[in-house]
């Protein structure tokens, strides 16, 4: 069975409008943000005032150094986005490599060079060229999504919930081509054509010989294309798809050019066989892995309360199983061929992938998990954890109820944290109790946040510190409750509408601190006041405790 093109094409050009829809309703857009010198107009912010929060407005009033380190917070958080992107698409270029459309094809397209070209230089010469090619077709792709759908758009993806269900239903589909249930194929004439022109000489035909074999491979390499477009554009990095698409066809490009330099290492590749099929099941496993992140992004969203931290965890379990039988040969697909002996690399594999499942069962009753803590639902959907005491309940220890208590203490915080979940409510509790204020700017598909509170937050001297010394403000931006009408207002910041608890939350952020990064912690005074420049996430666990010590320090010498 195999599926158009033009059907896959129809389904991207329906999500393209689904985008724009989005850009102007998404939490984490950049539009109407500026980033100024740490001044904040009393006015730049929509909050009705009562006599009681009059005096919590926040006074951001900073030093020009703690102006300085918030504004280039979320450059340098950017450079390691991109960074993780490029490597991401390396890898992605590396597993294509061994699908079985572009495998065979190294040693006869680099035998073309060195056969037809006359000379030993002149051969090298064109397949640098044709990998050359290779880069500028994939990169070019990756401009054309960024073009296609903005900046805002693709900052957008991360957190909208229309986004996250395509991307999942998209990443089964992979899966599911992966496992040979049906194959996505361009037209047959327009590859033809592209092929035809391949024929011609000069930069011309070298160029089109690189496009013909991004076409011909697409069946293969494009379930890994999509699955990275989708995971560049989910992190909101403007030029995202492009760096990935970049890293994607270097680690394509680089054999061609290597092998027509040393022809012999040809003689060291592997023969074709139903290993490279094997390839591909494996990655279709793990399409199917990944697809569950993008929806627990939803569910957590809009609290469906489907995939509870021991069900992802379960499921997870069982996908990494059927994995490991199929290495060991125990699960056979139509398309394979019989598996006569395991291979030591097969054997390697399956021993990694049986010792993962057994590192994952802990976690079914509540094992921290550090190594994937980021791609797990927050530990707090954990029913039945064995690790952490009793909950605390909606009531904080001085027995006030806390507003929105209802809807993030169950699912959003680290089981042994009392947050707040207002921040006007935190600022008044903090003045009564004179302890500074820890903000925690989260969200609830923030991969970074859940990435903190697994390896930072459970550290026993910072936890003492978050427990004893702070008062929490727990602020997740991307909640889809709606805000009663009374509480409904349109933000003088950004100029949007404000009607959902994730984007008072995120105008707040932004029109406050000049971030709209999570996570996001920023000590301030009883009065708002901010004491020590803000932090994003930083995993070193001293460092991190040395921010929290230096507010506490800060607020004892104001006091």
């Amino acid at each position: 069975m195999k599926v158009n093109f033009k059907l896959f094409i129809l389904l991207l050009l329906l999500i393209a409008p689904l985008g724009m829809f989005a850009q102007s309703d998404t939490t984490n857009s950049m539009e109407g943000i500026e980033f100024t010198d740490g001044s904040i107009s009393p006015d730049s912010l929509s909050f009705e005032e009562s006599p009681d929060t009059a005096s919590v407005k926040a006074d951001v009033n900073q030093p020009t150094t703690v102006a300085a380190a918030a504004a280039t917070k979320p450059a340098a958080e950017g450079k390691k986005s991109l960074w993780s992107i490029f490597i991401a698409g390396l890898v992605g270029g590396f597993a294509a490599l061994l699908m079985p459309c572009i495998f065979p094809m190294l040693p006869l397209t680099v035998s073309y060079f060195t056969k037809q070209s006359g000379s030993r230089a002149n051969g090298i010469s064109k397949a640098l060229l044709y990998g050359l090619f290779i880069i500028v077709i994939y990169v070019a792709l990756g401009m054309l999504i960024t073009i296609s759908f903005g900046s805002d758009a693709l900052n957008a993806l991360s957190t909208d919930g229309i986004f996250n269900f395509i991307f999942f239903l998209l990443l089964v589909g992979f899966a599911a081509s992966f496992f040979g249930a049906f194959e996505i194929t361009l037209p047959s004439s327009f590859v033809n054509k592209m092929d035809a022109k391949s024929d011609k000489g000069g930069l011309v035909g070298l160029f089109f010989m690189a496009f013909s074999l991004s076409l011909v491979s697409f069946s293969c390499t494009g379930p890994i294309i999509g699955t990275l477009l989708v995971e560049a554009a989910s992190k909101g990095e403007r030029l995202g798809p492009a760096i990935g698409m970049l890293g994607f066809s270097i680690a394509l490009a680089i054999p061609f050019g290597l092998f027509a330099m040393f022809p012999s290492m040809l003689k060291s590749l592997p023969k074709s066989g139903g290993w490279l099929n094997s390839v591909k099941v494996v990655l279709g496993f793990l399409e199917l892995a990944l697809a569950l992140k993008f929806l627990s992004n939803v569910d957590l969203a809009y609290h469906w309360n489907w995939l509870d931290r021991e069900v992802f965890l379960s499921l997870w379990i069982a996908i990494f199983t059927l994995m490991g039988l199929y290495l060991i040969g125990k699960i056979k697909f139509s398309h394979d061929s019989d598996l006569k002996f395991l291979s030591v690399p097969r054997t390697i594999l399956a021993i990694v992938v049986f010792s993962f499942v057994v590192y994952m069962v802990p976690g079914l009753w509540g094992a921290p998990l550090k190594s994937i803590s980021a791609f797990l639902p927050p530990s707090a959907t954990q029913d039945f954890d064995l690790s952490s005491g009793v909950s605390t309940g909606t009531a904080h220890s001085d027995g006030k109820i806390k507003k929105y208590a209802e809807i993030f203490h169950e699912r959003g915080t680290p089981k042994g944290f009392d947050p707040y979940y207002d921040y006007e409510q935190a600022l008044a509790t903090a003045k009564k109790l004179n302890k500074p204020v820890l903000i925690d700017f989260t969200g609830w598909n923030c991969v970074n946040c859940r990435k903190m509170e697994a390896n930072v937050w459970t550290d026993k001297a910072v936890a003492k510190l978050l427990k004893e010394e702070f008062v929490m403000a727990e602020l997740f931006v991307d909640d889809k409750t709606a805000l009663a009408a009374n509480e409904q207002f349109v933000s003088k910041y950004s100029g949007k509408k404000i009607n959902t608890i994730g984007k008072k939350n995120s105008d707040f952020q932004a029109a406050t601190f000049d971030s709209n990064s999570q996570p996001l912690y920023v000590i301030v005074d009883p009065t708002g006041k901010k004491l020590v420049p803000q932090s994003g996430a930083n995993y070193n666990v001293a460092e991190y405790k040395a921010f929290l010590q230096s507010g506490l320090d800060a607020f004892k010498q104001k006091n």
